[in-house]
This record gives structure tokens, sequence and C-alpha cells, in this order.
């Protein structure tokens, strides 16, 4: 669908998905190639982003989807890395619309005239917001495509699922008040330990994660700064990997408070070590932020 007509709509919203697994520098990357675009980028990480468009179009004196072809083209012949863009008058839309494109990548961006028409087609589960708990819902009472849920009273779909019932009716009408709220992806540090040769004792691999938290405390005293959240990441011999994400019930650069949520990121390391071998690396990354705790 053309997007020329979206100029004159009340919003034009751009929603990216990188590939999954994308190296967190790369993303960064395509995060700046966003914001060549529009100044307002809203990075939803770890592979997501958010571009109101609506001033963008008049600056470039481009089409919607032009801009999204832009874009991957930039993406593809600077990084190797395309990208899948949905274009809409709301961020449901928009995020509805990228879902659809098939992989590696393309534009598909749809008129405010022509949404509801293409919403009411869509199976419920492919309505952006819609988990597949509330998808089973619904269709156990028949209701299996975003047009029926559209049609029906809020109040009703309220008694099937709760809170969330009026937020999706809403949705299923493209009602989303929401609006792109400009927000860079946080800054972060890492540190890495690569073992020598396959590691079967869990003692040893123990001293590896104290030895990161060290380093990463230090890392963040130099920089001034403390972490929210620690991503443990574990590379087995023969390749797979194994990843875990907490926060920390607050910001903190102590080194007590990361090792103490760092065992709880490993618990099942020492465990697991009696039958799996370790290859390769511990890599521990913290998500920034400046300033005191009290400031975030």
């Amino acid at each position: 669908m053309s997007a020329t007509s979206m100029e004159r709509g009340p919003g034009v919203v751009m929603h990216v998905r990188c590939p999954d697994r994308l190296p967190e520098e790369t993303y960064r990357q395509v995060l700046e190639q966003l914001r060549e675009l529009s100044p307002v980028v809203q990075a939803l990480p770890p592979t997501g982003a958010l571009v109101d468009l609506r001033g963008a179009l008049r600056y470039h004196g481009a089409t919607a989807s032009h801009l999204g072809e832009i874009l991957r083209l930039r993406t593809v012949s600077r990084y190797g890395v395309d990208v899948r863009v949905g274009i809409g008058p709301t961020i449901t839309v928009a995020a509805t619309a990228s879902a659809q494109v098939r992989h590696p990548g393309g534009v598909l961006a749809i008129e405010a005239v022509d949404v509801a028409d293409w919403l009411a087609l869509l199976m419920v589960e492919e309505l952006h917001g819609i988990g597949p708990r509330q998808a089973a819902t619904l269709r156990h009472y028949g209701v299996d495509r975003v047009g029926l849920l559209a049609a029906l009273p809020a109040a009703t779909v309220q008694r099937l699922l709760g809170r969330a019932g009026r937020t999706a009716v809403d949705r299923a009408r493209s009602i989303d008040p929401r609006t792109v709220t400009p927000r860079r992806l946080p800054a972060s540090v890492s540190v890495r330990h690569r073992f020598p040769h396959d590691v079967l004792d869990g003692a040893v691999a123990r001293s590896a994660l104290l030895g990161l938290v060290v380093q990463l405390g230090a890392e963040l005293r130099r920089r001034g700064q403390v972490a929210r959240a620690l991503t443990l990441t574990l590379t087995f011999a023969g390749g797979p990997a194994w990843e875990k994400t907490r926060r920390l019930a607050e910001p903190s650069g102590h080194e007590d408070d990361l090792r103490q949520l760092t065992y709880q990121s490993g618990v099942r390391v020492g465990s697991e070590l009696v039958s799996v071998r370790w290859r390769t690396a511990f890599q521990h990354v913290g998500d920034l932020c400046s300033g005191r705790p009290s400031d975030v």
C-alpha cells in the first residue's frame, strides 16, 4: 500500500524490526541511521525501534514508504543488515505491519483510510499487543479475526480478558493514543573471560564470574556510573549459548550488589558444569545510567 496520503494524517509512525540476536554495536548503528531520518526515535531494545515521521516527511520531501526503503538500503549497504519496516498512523498499526513483513526485510505502509479494512482480515494473534493466551481465549469464543474483535462491545471483551480487554478492543479499532517518546539505547559496558580450554570444574567457573564482577565494578567506578541491569552470557562447547538478564533492585555500582545478582543469574552454572563442558567465554554486560541512583 502507498503512503502518499499519510503525510496529511494525524500521525505517521515507523516501527523497525532488526534481525534477532543482532550485536548491540550494530543495533546502535541502525539507531543512528534512524536519527538521520527523524530526530524522534525511541529505542526498543534489544532489536526494535519506533520513529515519528511527521516532521521528517516534510523535511525530506518524501513519502513514508520511500524513507523506509532508504533505511533498508543504508543498513544493508553499510552493515549487511536488512530490516522489516511497518508504517501506520499509530504505534499499534505500525508494529502490526512490521510483523507482517517477511524475512529478511521489506516495507509495509498502511494508510489511515485503509487501516480498518486491513486490520479486519488479520487473525487476532497477529494484532500487536495480543498475547497467545488472550488469542486462545478469544478463539475459544469464536473471535478469530481482528474485525470480529473490533465489533464487540468493550465491556464484553473486558469480561473475557480482564483489564486488558478494553485495550485490545481499542487497538483492534486502531485507537492508540501512545506517542513516540525519544529514548536512546542505554550505555553499556561489558567484560569478558575466555577459557583457554574446556572447563569441567564448577569452582573455576565461579572464580571467573567473580573476576568479571571485580572488573565490571572497577569500570563503573572509572566512568562514574551505576548499573541498572546485568546480562550474563555463557557460550558452551559446541556453539550454543545461554543468556540471562536481571535488573537490580536499584541502580548500583557496588561489587557486593553486582556479585549477588551475578550469582542469582548464574545459579545453574555450578550444577550444569558436572555434565556440560564450557568453551570460550563468560560475558558480563551492565546497562548503565549516570549519576546517583536517585536520579534514575
